[in-house]
């Protein structure tokens, strides 16, 4: 386990992101942890380990000072609903914007990262938003962080619709096509945004080196 973990946050308004920002601020072993996205976080308790600052996803400049004596970076930022934007927003938010934090990230001596991805993801894709996100794993893995931990859920189930018809027929079919994805296909299985943002937190407290991609099984292992 790590003690007095401080962690870098980008994400942490979205689904996984909220979940997994509360259970590392009544995390024991987190010292501090500054949010850093393009609104504040509102939470029900004070917390004396939490800092927020407000900045600018797609000009690293705004927020590259305050990224000081930070050992953990966590990375939940993305588009929620990819089809809804062009495909070079898409890419500016899901790549290059996660790829210029991951670099002032490096610059600045932060030791572990962890990236929130996709299953299925490849730089060799036919897929646009499989191949974006495969190649942002690249570029990660150049960075030579001391551990990178990629995780690749399938469908997360939230308990609310949060995009229209489409999510809502994913959100009601999918939790029931369990039995068909066994052995070699159990990664594409849903998994409950909660369960997820508790796998990333829980994991993030685990001492890690080299390169890990974490997918269904794991994150079921990450729930004690």
């Amino acid at each position: 386990m790590q003690n007095n973990q401080s962690i870098v946050f980008i994400g942490a308004t979205g689904a996984v992101g909220s979940i997994t920002l509360h259970q590392l601020l009544s995390d024991e072993n987190t010292s501090r942890i500054l949010t850093l996205g393009r609104r504040t976080i509102e939470i029900e308790e004070t917390s004396k380990i939490l800092h927020q600052a407000v900045i600018d996803i797609h000009d690293p400049t705004s927020y590259a000072d305050l990224i000081v004596d930070y050992d953990i970076a966590i990375c939940t930022l993305g588009v929620g609903e990819p089809s809804k934007i062009s495909k070079a927003d898409f890419i500016a938010i899901d790549k290059t914007a996660v790829l210029h934090f991951a670099k002032i990230c490096r610059e600045k001596g932060v030791r572990h990262f962890h990236l929130l991805s996709s299953v299925g993801t490849s730089s060799t894709s036919k897929n646009y938003y499989l191949r974006t996100k495969g190649e942002l794993h690249e570029e990660l893995i150049k960075l030579n962080f001391d551990s990178l931990s990629i995780y690749q859920p399938s469908m997360i189930l939230t308990p609310q619709n949060r995009y229209g018809w489409t999510q809502a027929i994913f959100l009601k079919v999918w939790p029931k096509l369990d039995f068909i994805f066994q052995k070699g296909w159990r990664k594409y299985r849903g998994i409950k945004v909660d369960m997820l943002g508790k796998a990333i937190a829980n994991n993030v407290s685990l001492e890690q080196q080299g390169i890990e991609y974490l997918q269904y099984d794991d994150f079921l292992r990450l729930q004690s």
